[in-house]
């Protein structure tokens, strides 16, 4: 073996070292040969095994073992299962999020109310119904969400009065609201209370007595945080910006809060907050319902729309 004379040479050279004493075995020269014959060369039969010798010799190719049909519906039913229960829970967190993007565009929407106000002297933009708008009405947002061609046009919203404050069109949209006109989306999800921003309702059959909002500070009396002022409209009464509440009760949700937040709409208030009213009474589901004047639901809106002059709620 060429490693082994190798060795033997190496051996050799240490022990004719000329000081008689090897450097390697620290042997007497005529000794040291084969010591290291003993230390450098192993004989083939003694040389311990390696790991890889104790692997067999591969019989040939492993085999691939397929599912077998019972193995993979059981499979296919485990994921369904987990499935079915992550559903629920993706679903709800994706209503939680569109809940707090409608309840900050509300927020935005407010805060651009307020600085309007502050920037005109204390007065509210321009809020009428499409009864007393014409061509050279101004109105805090036009379009009417009834009309297909008006529906889906964001141009519309951009010439209304909160515009130059808001400078978004995607503020006025509930990302909740679904409505849409063949495959593309409408542009307002949100109404005015109509006691707030002209006096159309102090003219109004049978709604004498009850105090209207043009400025700022007549909110004073009712307090600022007990007034709301832009709320979520469901998207099958929703029409100009205008909110209808007949404080008579002649027409009990003539405008219908949505319902796309659990059963819930979302309102803003005079004084810069925002919150989310349950619908908590049975018979308020739908628009087509038949509204009762003791409904709860619509007492509560009721109570958060004006008060009387005398600075009562009845």
């Amino acid at each position: 073996m060429q490693l082994s004379w190798v060795i033997i040479r190496r051996s050799n050279w240490l022990c004719n070292q000329k000081d008689g004493v090897c450097i390697q075995t620290h042997t007497l020269r005529k000794n040291c040969l084969q010591v290291c014959k003993n230390k450098y060369l192993v004989p083939e039969n003694s040389r311990k095994p390696r790991s890889t010798d104790s692997i067999p010799p591969a019989a040939g190719p492993l085999s691939l073992r397929a599912f077998t049909l019972i193995e993979l519906l059981v499979v296919i039913a485990i994921v369904a299962i987990l499935v079915a229960m992550l559903f629920p829970v993706l679903s709800a967190a994706k209503a939680r999020s569109q809940e707090a993007a409608c309840l900050n565009n509300l927020k935005q929407l407010i805060t651009s109310v307020l600085v309007y106000a502050d920037d005109n002297g204390s007065k509210y933009t321009d809020n009428l119904p499409l009864v007393s708008l014409t061509t050279q009405s101004n109105n805090w947002a036009l379009g009417n969400m009834a009309l297909p061609t008006q529906s889906t046009n964001a141009a519309l919203l951009e010439r209304g009065e909160l515009f130059p404050y808001t400078t978004q069109p995607a503020l006025y949209h509930c990302p909740a609201d679904l409505s849409q006109w063949y495959g593309t989306p409408h542009v307002r999800s949100y109404s005015m209370n109509g006691w707030i921003g002209s006096r159309y309702m102090t003219v109004t059959n049978g709604e004498f007595g009850y105090r209207t909002y043009v400025m700022e500070n007549e909110t004073t009396i009712m307090g600022p945080a007990n007034l709301w002022v832009i709320a979520d409209e469901n998207e099958l009464t929703i029409d100009d910006a205008w909110w209808l509440v007949t404080m008579n009760n002649s027409q009990p949700f003539a405008s219908f809060p949505a319902t796309r937040h659990s059963q819930g709409y979302n309102l803003s208030f005079a004084d810069g907050h925002v919150e989310r009213y349950a619908l908590r009474d049975p018979n308020t589901a739908t628009p087509v319902s038949q509204v009762k004047a003791q409904n709860s639901d619509w007492l509560k809106l009721k109570l958060v729309t004006t008060i009387t002059s005398g600075g009562f709620f009845q």
